[in-house]
């Protein structure tokens, strides 16, 4: 098998959702995930501990780009200002090879009980960031909570329409569509009075 290569996290990532999806979650090993992204299986646990881990990555920088974006929103910024600061910060972030696993992902989850549960941890993970950072700045808890469930909830469906394999050409930034899904659930979380 080749020696390390700069792209061996990505290429590991893409194999490991294609088995996924392909035999499951539970009959696919590290060695199948090592061998279909054409790594020795040592390079595996260099950017992994086990195959869950695949579905966390990412999850830590997209919390702190949250909770950072939350913490820099200038001091009168409402939570819900805030929270979009959050997004767009972390949005940002996000590349072409993010968009093009969206489909992947969105494949083995749909094959796995676990990979949505995997799924549904890292959101909870990145309300959490939120919710703290927001009551850093003295945000009440209920406030908090509420401003950031909407933040994932706008992140998510940002992503899916970003990612949406059908959309041809480039869909530009998912800032874009974050925004515009944020947007959307402000306006429906003010229409509930």
């Amino acid at each position: 098998m080749p020696r390390w290569k700069q792209d061996a996290a990505q290429r590991l990532a893409v194999a490991a959702l294609d088995l996924f999806s392909e035999q499951g979650f539970d009959d696919t090993t590290v060695a199948q995930i090592a061998e279909r992204a054409g790594v020795a299986r040592s390079t595996f646990f260099r950017h992994f501990t086990d195959k869950r881990e695949i579905l966390a990555a990412g999850q830590e920088l997209l919390s702190r780009l949250l909770a950072e974006g939350i913490a820099d929103a200038p001091e009168d910024a409402s939570p819900l200002d805030a929270v979009a600061l959050g997004l767009d910060r972390a949005s940002g972030a996000m590349t072409e090879f993010n968009r093009q696993l969206g489909p992947r992902l969105h494949a083995a989850m749909a094959a796995s009980e676990e990979l949505r549960t995997r799924s549904a941890m890292k959101s909870a993970g990145m309300a959490a960031a939120m919710v703290a950072a927001l009551r850093e700045r003295g945000v009440p808890e209920a406030a908090a909570r509420v401003s950031a469930e909407l933040g994932v909830l706008a992140f998510g469906a940002g992503y899916d329409r970003w990612a949406d394999p059908a959309r041809e050409g480039d869909p530009g930034e998912l800032v874009t569509f974050t925004r515009a899904a944020f947007a959307e659930l402000r306006e429906a979380a003010a229409s509930l009075r």
